[in-house]
């Protein structure tokens, strides 16, 4: 099949009655070009599917973008990507914009101005304007388990969330749990979602009652988790067995437990999720889902640097396996308490 001829500049400004120079400047981002005039060079440049050739001049690094730089999560992926980068000779930049919806609105007027060979997002994600701006300047992106869900042909890696969710709950099960509680993250985050669609999943293969009340949402940190681990603790049938959204949201519910005099997993086991160093650390060591951090960011990276071929992958939806890690903190239920 002949390949589709590129649109040139040129052609751009034909169309446009704009000249080139003020054309190359809205390409590279210039602040001295009339919001009218960007907006029509802006909505010919998506309409016409222009994209421009890599340039030599382009800066060799990938730019990393996140809502912040705290945390286990956050470094086991930079450190992903940017030995990975670092094999084809690119360095790495961060970014902290926004917040994990969506970059700050600024963001991507100074990525087109600074250039990168291509980026990563942690967890956003980009509108239609944004990537058809991204897309005529020749500069690749890939998402990391993004809080919605991707476009079609949006590039993206992620983890077998739904499958984990499934797994730490089974394990509750098959050790003879019937009253268990889920504490997953933000309810419009499809990571939360997906986890606990396999909780919810693993009761109902069980023949267990999904009790809406045992449910929680808050967010993958140790306040939230030590919070609604209070609530749950706190109910006239409190549950034997607490499935958390993220290790350090887990941390939390440790730290309610000791508070309350629960002794876990003696009284209360708990699972998390992610497999931290600090799920190794914790006393008791915690039972988790194992989520291939190091793996995903790998992985992005090289789709990312693939998508700057000439011809790009065929799959960009990338989901890796996660896999149950037991420790100590999950026993069967206490000898003596009704269950189911």
């Amino acid at each position: 099949m002949a390949r589709a001829q590129r649109v040139t500049l040129k052609e751009i400004a034909a169309r446009t009655g704009v000249s080139m120079t003020t054309i190359s400047k809205v390409l590279n981002g210039a602040a001295d070009v009339a919001s009218s005039t960007r907006e029509l060079v802006e909505e010919q440049l998506r309409a016409s599917g222009y994209r421009r050739r890599k340039s030599r001049q382009r800066r060799e690094y990938v730019e990393v973008v996140l809502h912040e730089l705290e945390g286990e999560w956050a470094l086991a992926i930079i450190e992903g990507v940017r030995e990975t980068a670092a094999q084809t000779g690119l360095a790495i930049s961060l970014s902290v914009s926004g917040d994990r919806y969506a970059p700050a609105d600024d963001w991507l007027d100074s990525v087109v101005r600074r250039s990168p060979t291509g980026i990563i997002l942690l967890f956003a994600g980009i509108t239609a304007e944004g990537r058809a701006k991204l897309k005529a300047r020749g500069i690749p992106f890939v998402l990391i388990d993004p809080a919605g869900d991707p476009a079609p042909g949006v590039p993206s890696v992620g983890s077998a969330n739904w499958a984990g969710g499934l797994d730490a709950t089974r394990h509750l099960i098959d050790l003879g749990h019937r009253r268990i509680a889920a504490i997953t993250g933000p309810a419009d985050v499809m990571c939360s979602l997906a986890r606990l669609d396999g909780y919810r999943s693993a009761l109902m293969a069980a023949g267990l009652p999904v009790d809406a009340e045992l449910t929680r949402f808050g967010d993958f940190d140790r306040e939230s988790g030590e919070r609604h681990a209070h609530a749950l603790l706190s109910l006239a049938d409190p549950p034997t067995a607490i499935f958390a959204g993220s290790d350090v949201q887990a941390l939390g519910v440790l730290h309610a437990a000791a508070a309350r005099g629960v002794t876990v997993p003696r009284e209360l086991s708990v699972v998390g999720f992610d497999d931290l160093a600090v799920a190794e650390l914790a006393s008791p060591r915690l039972t988790t889902i194992h989520q291939p951090l190091r793996e995903m960011a790998e992985q992005a990276t090289r789709l990312l640097l693939s998508l700057l071929e000439d011809s790009p992958p065929e799959v960009t939806r990338v989901e890796l396996a996660t896999s149950l890690v037991v420790r100590d903190s999950t026993a069967a239920p206490p000898v003596g308490r009704p269950e189911g």
